[in-house]
Parts: C-alpha cells; structure tokens; sequence
C-alpha cells in the first residue's frame, strides 16, 4: 500500500472526519469487536479512535487502512465524499473479508499445535528438475504476529558451471488441521510457481523426522507438474544458517553419503496394490 497523507485541515475537523469514516467502515462487519480480533489491535484502543479521542500512528493508521482497503488520504475526506467512494467497494470489500477470514481462521486453528515444531529442518527430496538426484534443502518454521510461516531454501549447480550455484527461495504459511501439517508456500524470487506439503505430525516429545508428500512444478523447461516423497529431518531451534546452507545441494544416491533410512522413506517407486501415491511411514 502506499503511504499518502492526510490533506491539511484544522485538527479537530480531520479527527472528526476520521473517526467518522472508520465507524463507518466497521459496519461492514459483524461488530467492532470482529474488527479488532481481525486486525489484533487493542479494542480500548480503537475505541478512542472512533470516539475522536486519539488518533492511530502512521504505522497503525497504514494497517487500518490496508485492513479496510482504503489510502489514509480517502479516510480523512468529508464523510459524505467518502460515503460516495465507498457505496462502490462494498462488494470487493465484503469478498475481500470472508477470503481473509478464511485464512484467520485456519490461523487460529493452529494456534499453539505446532509449537514444538518450530525451528529448522533439513528436506529431503528427489529433485523435480534433476531426474535422479536428491535435493537436500533447508526450511524454517516460525512464529510471527500469532500465526505460523515457513520459509524453504535450495540451492542448485548451474548447468555451465557446477562451481556456482542458484538458489530458490519459498515462502508461505503453515497450518495444523486434523493431525496433519500442512505447507502451501510460493517462490518469491521468480514468483513462478506454488507448492504443498503435507506431513505427518510426530507422536514423540521431541521431534525428529516427518515424513509427507510434497506436489510441485519443476524449474526445467517443460515445467512438469509432479509429487514426491519428502521427508523433514530436524536441526534445531538456533543454528548456523549459512553452514547448514553450505551444506544443501543436490546429491547422488547412489554415490553421496545421504542416509539410508531416509533414501527409503523418499524412494517415488510405486507401491504394489496401491491406487494413488502414498507417503511411506516412518
């Protein structure tokens, strides 16, 4: 969202107008305490923004405005020119609520199952775009702002020159539903694909490794759509990142020291009697 200032006018006039354009916008919702659980600002608060008592930092004001789907500028216009710009918005804003209100509340959802999974992993994979090598990759599970996020790291040879290197960055959120972990991310430096895993969650006090499916699109040319076997091997809440980053890559099974145990669990062979592709279990 850009960052636009309020047009000068004497202070208590663009307070009034303020608080009476944000009283407004509120009932587009089920109540001013669903505004606040939604944009988790203090409800005493906003409060004495809408009773013209105090007014939001810029900081706040930006996220008030984003959360409504205005520029800070429109919310300090005269209520009845804002009321003409809103009379056309309230269908996108309204969609705009129940999608975001999905999300909040998958979010809640998980809200304290995945705190012993926080931290970071080692994946492991059969690479979608190396046929036959197995890519060692690292993810990062945290905690930010009451919901959980991810972040996954690769890094690949270049074709030409094996001595350096490109590297693939995936963000996006994690969700716990049903004793399962899910993980729908996107690549954010060529923002040219989306991807899902699915894990199983771990029955042991201390988490060790998780085993899933992971469905993706791979980085040749023919952008192959495909599923693999993943397994998630964990490292720690606190690590050295760069090393463990040294140390990802692409590898041959047949030659590299990557563990036995977890070249079964990732092996793609079809299974006998099987209809679909399954996870093998740990």
């Amino acid at each position: 969202m850009s960052t636009l200032s309020a047009p000068a006018k004497a202070p208590h006039a663009a307070q009034r107008e303020f608080s009476d354009n944000l009283r407004m916008l509120c009932t587009y919702y089920r109540s001013v305490a669903d505004v606040c659980r939604k944009l988790n600002v203090n409800r005493a608060q906003f409060n004495r923004y809408l009773n013209g008592t105090s007014k939001p930092s810029s900081h706040t004001l930006e996220r008030i405005c984003d959360f409504f789907g205005v520029e800070p500028a429109e919310i300090y216009l005269p209520r009845e020119h804002f009321h003409q710009i809103i009379q056309v918005r309230p269908k996108q804003r309204t969609e705009r609520a129940v999608h975001s209100e999905h999300i909040s509340r998958l979010q809640h959802q998980t809200i304290g199952k995945l705190d012993k999974y926080l931290g970071y992993y080692y994946e492991y994979y059969h690479s979608m775009s190396a046929p036959g090598k197995v890519l060692r990759g690292l993810v990062h599970m945290f905690i930010h702002e009451g919901a959980i996020y991810h972040e996954r790291l690769e890094r690949f040879p270049q074709h030409a020159n094996l001595d350096e290197t490109y590297k693939c960055k995936y963000i996006g959120g994690t969700f716990y539903l049903n004793d399962r972990i899910f993980l729908v991310d996107y690549e954010s430096l060529t923002g040219n694909e989306i991807a899902q895993t699915i894990l199983f969650p771990t029955y042991k006090n201390k988490v060790a490794r998780l085993s899933g499916l992971m469905l993706g699109v791979s980085s040749s040319n023919q952008r192959s759509i495909a599923c693999a076997r993943v397994v998630f091997e964990y490292l720690g809440k606190s690590i050295d990142v760069r090393k463990a980053m040294r140390l990802c890559g692409l590898f041959d099974p047949k030659r590299d020291d990557i563990d036995p145990t977890i070249l079964k669990v990732i092996d793609n062979s079809p299974h006998k009697d099987q209809h679909h592709f399954y996870t093998i279990p740990l």
